[in-house]
């Protein structure tokens, strides 16, 4: 059998637009005996920011991980850098909230049985137990937390103790019926991914696909963001549309939107665990 892959780190930076951060990097991995696997990075001219990701395989890399961070540190004290440092061996944790509608469940359940997620899926949460069968049939743990209207705040608190019980990463909201707390979302900054099912800004409320059918919209679309104490208006990671015509009925574009709902969220939740994401103030910056 061939080798596993070596490890690699990843190191998102984000700070103000100044010469000499790129050189300063790239010389701290060919000085410690590194190899650069991928650059990508951009700058605002309009703002002055800069924004880059940095991958470099660690085999031969003469630094442990405490040295890392500790030189890091370092850079970032010189460049006044905000930072983010993951390894590719130290594998993201994932629990997802569902409710009844199982598409979006289904399809990370599946991507993350063929290894193409980036994280491990350890946990299923639900207020129903239509989803049990499904989280079963995928050996993944399966959580049945009912969310009564007169004790919200309690099945919080009982899912924060499992997630943190669980030592979860990820939060991916799959088509979860359920408004989370200022309380929920502040614990998890940036940890917790939901799926619209509009183009956001779009119709909003109950039943948006029979408003998109009265207005007669001619594309449809889905929306991955980032959770915040505001409903619905995180920064954005990911968006999809299909166009739509006349001849679609409510159940046609239901149809469609499903479609393009799992798939924007699968590809949100990748993104993120792939560090391509660096939020920016309520927007995201997404490395390709």
């Amino acid at each position: 059998m061939p080798d596993a892959p070596s490890p690699t780190a990843t190191l998102l930076v984000a700070c103000r637009d100044r010469t000499g951060l790129v050189a300063a990097l790239s010389a701290f991995v060919f000085e410690n005996g590194g190899n650069i696997r991928d650059a990508d990075q951009h700058a605002e001219p309009e703002s002055g920011l800069f924004f880059m990701r940095l991958v470099w395989d660690l085999k031969g890399f003469v630094l442990d991980r405490p040295q890392i961070r500790q030189a890091i540190e370092h850079i970032a004290r010189r460049f006044s850098l905000q930072w983010d440092l993951t390894y590719t061996d130290e594998r993201a944790r994932v629990a997802v909230f569902a409710t009844r509608m199982p598409h979006c469940l289904y399809d990370l359940l599946l991507s993350h049985q063929l290894g193409e997620l980036g994280g491990d899926l350890v946990a299923v949460v639900s207020n129903h137990r239509d989803l049990e069968s499904v989280a079963t049939h995928f050996d993944v743990p399966f959580h049945h937390i009912p969310v009564e209207r007169i004790d919200k705040a309690g099945a919080e608190a009982k899912q924060m103790a499992l997630l943190d019980s669980l030592r979860v990463d990820l939060v991916v909201l799959a088509r979860y019926m359920q408004v989370l707390s200022p309380g929920f979302v502040a614990h998890r900054p940036g940890r917790i991914i939901n799926i619209h099912h509009s183009f956001l800004p779009a119709f909003v409320g109950a039943k948006p696909y029979h408003q998109a059918k009265e207005k007669g919209v001619k594309v449809i679309g889905a929306t991955a963001h980032y959770v915040t104490s505001e409903l619905d208006q995180g920064p954005i990671i990911d968006q999809d549309v299909c166009r739509v015509s006349h001849r679609d009925d409510v159940e046609h574009l239901i149809r469609k939107g499903r479609e393009l709902e799992r798939q924007v969220l699968t590809r949100a939740v990748r993104l993120h665990l792939e560090r391509r994401v660096l939020i920016s103030e309520n927007r995201t910056i997404v490395f390709g």
